[in-house]
């Protein structure tokens, strides 16, 4: 499947399981309710930015919009190829992602990333809804995350644990391009406590 026709069939797919409405996605994602609907349809290629606006209005990971979603008699499978991984360009920066992780269910996701140089992506990642969390694990090159208000330099081997709860900005200050793998889950909400008597 192509990766636009995925991440459309995927975005009608979480808006439907909402019950959201064009209209009511718009409002809380900030995205125009003409541009989901062109992304939905798959004439328009969104960017980073936007499927994390998305993301956010749908209190998902903005990996979800990789995964497949078509219904395969079959159970899915725990393998995917390294040829059969979907791969996706980011049309602002030109960012590649690819997604590692096969389509069995599982709580943890894997992500490929391949960041040019000079190039900065900056994405809300604030989903207020999910408990989601993130490890970046840089294989080549150099980034600069900032995780809210605290930057991290990051060097070829070094990992950083975040929440997606503010803002990160994505940025490579090297010549060269950076390679990162992405691991992310998303934790099941947790139980309120409830109140002792006194």
């Amino acid at each position: 499947m192509d990766i636009n026709t995925r991440i459309a069939q995927r975005l009608r797919d979480l808006r439907t399981a909402r019950g959201y409405s064009l209209e009511t996605l718009a409002e809380r994602s900030g995205v125009s309710r003409s541009n989901i609907s062109l992304i939905e349809r798959g004439q328009s290629s969104p960017t980073a930015a936007v499927l994390d606006k998305l993301a956010i209005g749908l209190s998902v990971a903005l990996a979800s919009f990789f995964e497949d979603s078509s219904d395969n008699a079959a159970a899915p499978s725990p393998l995917i190829r390294a040829a059969d991984q979907p791969r996706w360009q980011d049309p602002a920066s030109g960012y590649v992602r690819r997604r590692l992780s096969p389509p069995a269910p599982s709580p943890l996701q894997l992500v490929e990333v391949v960041f040019p140089p000079g190039q900065r992506v900056s994405l809300d990642s604030a989903v207020h809804d999910a408990d989601i969390h993130q490890q970046v694990w840089l294989i080549e090159g150099r980034m600069d995350l900032t995780v809210g208000e605290t930057t991290w330099a990051l060097a070829a081997g070094d990992c950083l644990a975040m929440q997606l709860s503010q803002p990160i900005v994505f940025h490579n200050p090297g010549a060269q391009a950076a390679r990162y793998v992405v691991a992310l889950t998303t934790l099941p909400p947790s139980a309120p406590t409830a109140r002792r008597k006194p």
